[in-house]
C-alpha cells in the first residue's frame, strides 16, 4: 500500500516562503495523481492543488493560485508544494494525496473524497 509522508512544515511570516514535500515509499508515485489540501481549525478540509501523473495537468485554488506553485520529481519519488507570498489565512495543516484513478483532469480535482491514500500531514503556521 503505497504510504505518504509530508515534511517541511513550520512557523513562518507574512510574505515569507516555504516549501513542502510529500515523500512516497513502498510503491512509485508516477501512476498517481497527487493533490494537497489543506484544514484549518474549525474548517473543512479544502482542496489546494493538483498534478497529474504525468505533471501535464495541474490546478490551483483561486485563493493561492499565483502564489503556490506543486511539482513532482518522479524519480525522486516526491511531490512538492512552493508556497510564496504566504499569508495568514494559509495557517493550516497540510495535506498530501494520491489518487489512483486520473483527477486533475476533471472538474472535482478540489474534492477530498476521489483520493485513495493520505499523509498524516505537517502544520504550516504564517504569523508574524
Amino acid at each position: 500500500q503505497l504510504q505518504l509522508v509530508e515534511s517541511g512544515g513550520g512557523l513562518v511570516q507574512p510574505g515569507g516562503s516555504l516549501k513542502l514535500s510529500c515523500a512516497a515509499s513502498r510503491f512509485a508515485l508516477d501512476n498517481y495523481a497527487i493533490g494537497w489540501f489543506r484544514q484549518a481549525p474549525g474548517k473543512e478540509r479544502e482542496g489546494v492543488s493538483c498534478a497529474s501523473s504525468s505533471g501535464g495537468r495541474t490546478n490551483y485554488a483561486a485563493s493561492v493560485e499565483g502564489r503556490f506553485t506543486i511539482s513532482r520529481d518522479n524519480a525522486a519519488n516526491t511531490v512538492y508544494l512552493h508556497m510564496n507570498s504566504l499569508k495568514p489565512e494559509d495557517t493550516a495543516v497540510y495535506y498530501c494525496a494520491a489518487a489512483i484513478r486520473p483527477h486533475c483532469y476533471g472538474t472535482t480535482w478540489y474534492r477530498k473524497d476521489g483520493m485513495d491514500y493520505w499523509g498524516k500531514g505537517t502544520l504550516v503556521t504564517v504569523s508574524s
